[in-house]
């Protein structure tokens, strides 16, 4: 999954984000909740990610 924020506001990449992951099995599991964590971040625009 290579999601990027873009022009999507935080609300609208959140929303995007779960659906894809929807589709994931790793991103669905209890361990996995960190690794999720680091996708969400890695795919937000830089100027929210170094907030």
């Amino acid at each position: 999954m290579e999601l990027k924020q873009g022009n999507m506001s935080m609300a609208e990449y959140s929303v995007k984000f779960e659906e894809l992951c929807a589709f994931s099995r790793h991103y669905n599991t209890v361990e996995a909740e960190n690794d999720k964590c680091v996708k969400f971040e890695s795919g937000l625009r830089p100027d929210i990610k170094h907030l």
